[in-house]
């Protein structure tokens, strides 16, 4: 084994004594962290700060608080499990370790680690599983990194997972003799709890038993789909929810918008299935993904279907969702972030804004036949109070332009197209409703496009005509042609 800086171990402190002297921001954090672990705490602190001061007043802690609006003394550490000190001079922290040592009590000294015994590193908690963090005081904001970066692999209700395991342990124990049986078991129970998204459900916890036997014979995994957004492109933007569920899927179902990057967070056991659906491309039928889906439901598979964007906005999943429920197959959604908010994002303008637009439309200029939806409200684009973003119009652009000048939209309303989102071959081109042409389009290739209406757009375009500094110095060029 490789050498150990430190030796991570987890103490028990449920209903013993633990000594805190110091009254400060510092010791508050340290008394909020050891009344979680169920001690009984001594505080030592004749002015104690505000926070500390909400603690020693909250009557659920009373019963496991003793304050005493007094300094420290050898007398204090006598019996207890721990003894923390904030102290400002080098000859009262001297002073405390003394007494502890002599006291035969584990001893630290809050941010004099030359006087510390033991560490509080850092902590995921999901009790009764707690993950400890340390890097023996080398890079504390590197340990942050790392925890905040467990955090998002290990979703909240793996805490009653635990929990439920040290209930069932004794009915394990009982119906499986063998060592490699109870291995298998909890091997499953693993999976299981990782896969979850809610807490054991009280019929489970109500027949413990039957689970065991149920889990032990391999028959309890029942198959589900989550459909989660992938957001834009950006893998920075994915969300903790979809982290989490491609880290549980055995098998993903994506698009052909699905980043790369996206795909590399996900569990590296999973298969994934490129399933299109990409327009003016072959790809699967809608029908045959959702027999995918039924199909590998039924096999006991935890089925990822991902989709760029958010799956709730132009993305078919009202067509899933029903098809699924009809099975009988439990679903889930997790959002994403929709493109159009990665655009206004990106763009720095907001969509809404207050002096521009009271609505916003987010409309799709691509329909089953090919091309713009009969059903387009396009009179109501026209509203000098509405901000209108289009999904799917790269080939839509001449018929988009004829149509709404058409409707009465002023020739010269502001226009963006923004290609590859969030992406780092984004490409965007500003104008006017006028410009908007298929010769426009043509420089995007076949990148999928939003194509953004409105006065809030405005601005882009008052940023070109009063910018003239060289290109190479902006941070992002808008103007009437194509940028990268």
């Amino acid at each position: 084994m490789d050498p150990l800086a430190v030796l991570p171990v987890f103490l028990p402190l449920a209903g013993r004594k633990v000594v805190l002297a110091g009254g400060g921001e510092p010791a508050a954090w340290k008394a909020e962290l050891l009344l979680a672990t169920g001690a009984e705490l001594h505080l030592l602190a004749s002015d104690p700060c505000p926070d500390l001061a909400d603690l020693i007043a909250d009557p659920a802690l009373a019963p496991r608080i003793r304050h005493s609006a007094r300094d420290w003394t050898p007398a204090d550490l006598d019996g207890a499990a721990l003894a923390v000190a904030e102290v400002a001079e080098e000859a009262e922290a001297a002073a405390f370790v003394a007494a502890a040592r002599a006291a035969g009590v584990p001893v630290n000294v809050i941010d004099r680690p030359e006087h510390c015994q033991f560490q509080f590193g850092g902590i995921v908690n999901r009790s009764p599983l707690v993950v400890g963090i340390s890097t023996d005081g080398a890079a504390p904001v590197l340990g942050q990194a790392v925890r905040q970066r467990i955090e998002t692999l290990l979703p909240r209700s793996l805490s009653a997972w635990a929990g439920f395991a040290g209930r069932i342990r004794g009915h394990v124990a009982a119906a499986l003799g063998q060592i490699r049986q109870r291995r298998q078991f909890w091997q499953r129970f693993s999976d299981l709890a990782f896969a979850a998204t809610a807490a054991p459900s009280g019929e489970v916890e109500a027949d413990a038993p039957a689970f065991v036997a149920r889990l032990a014979a391999g028959t309890t995994t029942v198959g589900e789909v989550t459909l989660v957004g992938a957001g834009p492109g950006d893998a920075g933007l994915l969300t903790l929810a979809a982290m989490r569920a491609l880290q549980a899927a055995d098998v993903i179902l994506f698009d052909d918008l699905v980043s790369a990057e996206v795909l590399e967070l996900a569990r590296r056991e999973a298969k994934r299935l490129l399933v299109g659906k990409r327009g003016g491309r072959e790809s699967c039928a809608q029908g045959d993904i959702n027999d995918m889906m039924v199909s590998l439901a039924r096999q006991g598979r935890k089925v990822v279907r991902l989709k760029s964007g958010d799956p709730m906005v132009f993305g078919r999943a009202g067509e899933e969702i029903a098809r699924l429920e009809a099975e009988g197959i439990p679903v889930h959604v997790v959002p994403g972030i929709t493109a159009a908010s990665a655009m206004a994002a990106r763009l720095k303008v907001s969509l809404t804004h207050r002096d521009h637009a009271q609505t916003l439309r987010l409309m799709t200029a691509h329909s089953r036949s090919g091309g713009l939806p009969g059903t387009l409200d396009l009179d109501a684009v026209s509203s000098e109070a509405a901000t209108t973003v289009f999904y799917m119009g790269r080939r839509m652009a001449d018929s988009l332009r004829t149509r709404l000048l058409a409707e009465g939209v002023r020739p010269d309303l502001p226009v963006v197209v923004h290609a590859n989102v969030s992406r780092p071959d984004e490409r965007i081109w500003t104008g006017t409703m006028a410009d908007l042409t298929s010769e426009t389009m043509a420089g995007f290739g076949d990148a999928p496009v939003l194509i953004g209406l409105g006065s809030v757009f405005g601005r882009l375009l008052s940023a070109n005509l009063a910018d003239e500094q060289p290109a190479e110095q902006r941070p992002l060029q808008l103007s009437g042609a194509v940028c990268a």
